[in-house]
This record gives C-alpha cells, sequence and structure tokens, in this order.
C-alpha cells in the first residue's frame, strides 16, 4: 500500500548547474469502491482514511445519511501477482434502509477530481434528493473568524508540508472556529468526502451550524457534496463556478470564495456572514 508521502530521488537544476537529492512526492493510487459487492467507482486518491473517503462518497451520491446503515467496511481482492494485498478495493455492505437504487443512476466507473455532472437537471437531482435542509440553517458566521480558518487549516495540513501536492478539506465549528476535522488528497472531492466520512463515523451528520473549507476552488461536486451533508456554509480559499453557485442558491447553502486574508467574496446567502 502506497503512503500518503513517498521518497523518490530526484535531479534539482539551479543557475545551470545539477545536483540529486531525496524528495517526497503525494502518493497516488486507485481505490475500487463497492457497495455489498458490486462495484460503484473508482477514484485516483492518496492512500489513508480510505473507509472515511468511501462513506462519504455514498453520502454524496445519497445512499447513505446515517452510520447505523453501515454493516461493515473492509479492504478485499486487489492482491498483486504475489497474492499481497493492495488495499485497493473497498467493500462498504450497508443494510436494507440503504437507497441502492441510486447506484444505478449516479456517475459510474471512474472519477476523478476534475471531472463530474454539470447541468441544470444535476441541480434538480441533488435539491430533490438530498436529505438534510441547510436552507433553514440559522448559521451566522463573524467575517474575521472566517477569514481565519485557512491558516488553522493550513497549520494542521502534515503531508502538504513534505510534498506541497495536496488539497485539503476542513470542517470547522461555524460558532468557535474550532477546527472538527482536516483532510488531505491529491483530488479535492476526495478530501471532502474523507471530512464526510468522518463526520459520518462520528454521528455528526447533518453538519449543522458548520463551515466547511476547501483549500482551491469550489466547483458545482463540492457544493453539491455539503449541500448532501448538510453544512450551510462553504467557503473556498479561489472561485467558485457559475454552477456552484447556482446549486448554493438553489439549496440555500452560503458559498464563499477568494478567502484570502482580510477579504472574501460572499456569492450566495450572504445573511450568514456578519461584516
Amino acid at each position: 500500500m502506497t503512503k500518503p508521502a513517498v521518497r523518490r530521488r530526484v535531479t534539482v537544476v539551479e543557475a545551470g548547474r545539477s545536483r540529486v537529492r531525496e524528495d517526497r512526492l503525494t502518493g497516488e493510487e486507485p481505490l475500487e469502491i463497492r457497495v455489498d459487492g458490486r462495484a460503484l467507482a473508482v477514484t485516483m486518491r492518496t492512500p489513508g482514511h480510505d473507509v472515511e473517503l468511501a462513506l462519504g462518497y455514498l453520502v454524496s451520491e445519497g445512499v447513505i445519511t446515517r452510520r447505523e446503515q453501515i454493516r461493515t467496511a473492509r479492504y478485499c481482492a486487489g492482491t498483486t501477482d504475489e497474492g499481497v494485498n493492495t488495499y485497493n478495493v473497498l467493500d462498504v455492505q450497508v443494510d436494507a434502509s440503504a437507497h441502492l437504487d441510486h447506484l444505478a443512476l449516479e456517475r459510474h466507473g471512474y472519477t476523478s477530481s476534475s471531472c463530474g455532472v454539470c447541468g441544470k437537471t444535476s441541480i434538480d437531482a441533488v435539491t430533490t434528493k438530498s436529505a438534510f435542509e441547510v436552507g433553514p440553517d440559522p448559521l451566522t458566521v463573524p467575517a474575521e473568524l472566517l477569514t481565519a480558518l485557512p491558516d488553522r487549516m493550513r497549520d494542521v495540513q502534515s503531508v502538504f508540508d513534505q510534498t506541497g501536492g495536496l488539497h485539503a478539506a476542513g470542517l470547522f465549528d461555524g460558532r468557535t472556529g474550532e477546527p472538527l476535522v482536516v483532510r488531505e488528497d491529491v483530488g479535492r472531492h476526495n478530501a471532502v468526502d474523507k471530512v464526510v466520512g468522518w463526520a459520518l463515523e462520528h454521528e455528526k451528520l447533518p453538519l449543522a451550524g458548520c463551515v466547511l473549507l476547501v483549500s482551491g476552488r469550489a466547483g458545482f461536486e463540492l457544493v453539491q457534496k455539503a449541500s448532501m451533508a448538510g453544512a450551510p456554509l462553504l467557503a473556498a480559499i479561489s472561485a467558485p463556478s457559475s454552477l456552484a453557485v447556482e446549486l448554493g442558491e438553489e439549496a440555500g447553502l452560503t458559498v464563499v470564495g477568494f478567502l484570502r486574508g482580510s477579504s472574501m467574496v460572499v456569492y450566495s446567502r450572504p445573511d450568514r456572514v456578519e461584516a
């Protein structure tokens, strides 16, 4: 099993001179997610917190909403020619209350941090199937508290310190700014799924009163995941997409972008941010 950070000898060229040194690269391997033995998706991820990733993905797909719907989650198959387990296949066994009909409806097969669903029909599907309403959430967050969160997340990005090549997602208490969990991954969607999976395991869904922070941009899928997990506010260091903002408005979710230094841009539900 690949580690989150992998050592490798590299050649550095500076000012016309070269030298060889050891570097650390972000680990990346495929993870096949199965439900009751049936393949659902394959995603390229940074190994670590794989159960959280799988559970968060299932929450995002509308398959599960509660911890008690999970019977087991274990690695299986995926062995090398020598019979060594690669830990790249994870099977989740769910109970009868899980919405298995969604398996045939959602994206099936290969997923990555740069692709996803789009279009108004996707927005309609998400807003009608989400188990949690975020519009009525009374959360309000002082702007000063929001601007402090990126540094708090950055302080605990241990693998990023080693490689410089990871996205991060963090869940924070919207009243105190306390970091509840931070996860890193080569894919921004995976990082969010790991956070949501952690919340499911700790029985913290829906994410009422919480701020979900992502280190990069906020595309449609990240707002979708926030909505499916019941988070009332999604903040991003970079820009959101037009479809992400449209979904935020449809779901009653606050979308914040360009959260840098002492400033930010609020794209939807600005009433939740106290200037």
